[in-house]
């Protein structure tokens, strides 16, 4: 086959391919894609493209094939209707599309897998030979890099899984669930699933993957806020952006900390996270200590081990990793931690850990609830009254207005300074400063968003009564 454009394939294909195998791909591709495009129609959306060119690959992963530069171009070529030089697609939404393969795959053949494997080490390499069929992903997108969007790898999610032991009573939320790579393992268990995807695409995506599942586009640093208060799942997969926050450029130390916090939140008690984040959120780290020390008066820590790089390297990144697993009750000693095991080189030596070490499941207080369908949370008002405000006299109300006055400051944050751990931020205001105005009689919180970047300075000055200031109707928020 023929290049387009003076883009190279990534890494995995096979330049040497005869013409022969190259026209048996084209007249599959051919045969296939008109049957494909009659139940999607033309993809309006990416997300179509992508689950078209998945259905595609899928049977390559069920022959045992390789799949390679050439395939995949010629069935992204296939599925989209256009050329990635002719900006139809780029090579980020094509590693997406084997990913949804993988997920098909495993939703056909992953009951049989189980059955084969003669025990929970055999059916990990049997994964791991899985994922090895799929090219290495050199190339990412604008999104990907700024969402930090590296989907689990097969054998890791067989694992955290594991570590879960997910049964059928088992409602399970996955936050940030890509691609479906972890969300697939919870629907072998057959238990239920909540399914949340910020990215626009992916969500789009994960709807056509699993469209028996309601999947939300929440910002999953506050997922507990954005559900449902009856979703109250017993189980929680997590492999969050490690040092991201939506919105927010550059990076955010403690992102995935607050992904796990918010989930925590949401979680029943007994129930279980287990989390894959950066190998330095760790109660190890100096940094991270006392936040887990917090973190433990509503969760125990019962498991946690860093990974070797080279698990992820796949998947475009070498990064090292840690899964930890948190017990949803109180531990007896917050500062007490379970000794660290070091970092496993491979998946393999980390599942013996899984199996030797996380202890088992503790008992629900409450059953998992899903309603049908899921609705968005309307904001509540605090129960607690506020505080009362000075009343307002007559003369206030009848006087005409008065331009404000208020002086632009340069804000900037604390040299030095952090964000804590903790799911908001304190609010003041950081561009204006107003002569005489009286503290806010209530607490102000802010997202940790909105408290990292500096607000525009205003220009409008409003006009209000005279004494607005001086009588405390306008605080110094």
């Amino acid at each position: 086959m023929s290049r387009r454009g003076p883009e190279r394939a990534p890494s995995g294909s096979d330049r040497s391919r005869s013409p022969e195998v190259s026209s048996m791909s084209n007249v599959f591709f051919s045969a296939a894609a008109p049957a494909l495009r009659s139940l999607t129609g033309a993809p309006a959306d990416p997300s179509s493209g992508i689950a078209a060119a998945a259905h595609l690959l899928l049977p390559h992963l069920e022959r045992g094939n390789r799949i390679d530069a050439v395939i995949l171009r010629a069935a992204m070529e296939h599925a989209v209707g256009g050329s990635d030089a002719a900006g139809a697609w780029d090579w980020k939404t094509a590693y997406d599309a084997c990913e949804a393969a993988t997920v098909l795959f495993m939703r056909k053949f992953g009951p049989a897998i189980r059955k084969r494997a003669e025990s929970s080490a055999a059916e990990q390499s049997l994964l791991g030979r899985i994922a090895a069929l799929l090219p290495t992903q050199t190339r990412r997108s604008e999104e990907s890099q700024t969402l930090q969007q590296f989907s689990t790898p097969l054998a890791l999610g067989f694992v955290a899984a594991s570590a879960a032991a997910i049964s059928p009573a088992d409602l399970v939320l996955e936050p940030s669930a890509g691609t479906g790579l972890l969300a697939i393992f919870a629907e072998l268990a057959r238990s239920r699933l909540v399914l949340n995807e910020l990215a626009e695409t992916r969500a789009a995506l994960l709807g056509q993957l699993f469209p028996s599942v309601a999947t939300t586009r929440y910002d999953a640093a506050h997922i507990h806020d954005h559900l449902d208060d009856a979703v109250r799942p017993s189980v929680v997969l997590m492999n969050p952006p490690f040092s991201a926050a939506a919105h927010v450029d550059g990076t955010v130390a403690g992102a995935a900390l607050r992904h796990i916090s918010s989930a925590l939140a949401r979680l029943a008690d007994g129930g279980r996270l287990v989390a894959i984040t950066g190998a330095n959120l760790s109660p190890d780290h100096p940094t991270w200590r006392e936040a887990f020390v917090r973190l433990q008066e509503r969760g125990r820590v019962v498991f946690s081990a860093a990974i070797d790089g080279r698990v992820y390297t796949r998947h475009g990144t070498a990064v090292e990793t840690r899964l930890t697993v948190i017990d949803r009750a109180p531990a007896d000693d917050p500062t007490s931690f379970p000794a660290s095991l070091g970092m496993a080189p491979d998946v393999g030596t980390l599942l013996q850990w899984v199996i030797s070490r996380v202890p088992s499941r503790l008992p629900l207080h409450s059953a998992a609830v899903l309603p049908t369908p899921i609705h968005p949370v309307a904001v509540r008002p605090s129960r607690r009254p506020a505080r009362q405000l000075p009343a307002v006299t007559g003369s206030s109300l009848d006087q005409e207005g008065t331009e404000l006055a208020y002086e632009t400051v340069d804000w900037k944050p604390a040299e030095g300074g952090n964000l804590t751990e903790a799911l908001y931020e304190g609010y003041e205001l950081q561009s204006i400063r107003i002569a005489g105005a009286r503290p806010h009689p209530t607490r102000l919180v802010q997202s940790a968003a909105m408290a990292s970047v500096a607000p525009p300075k205003p220009s409008y000055r409003p006009h209000l009564p005279a004494d607005a200031v001086s009588v405390g109707l306008l605080s110094d928020a």
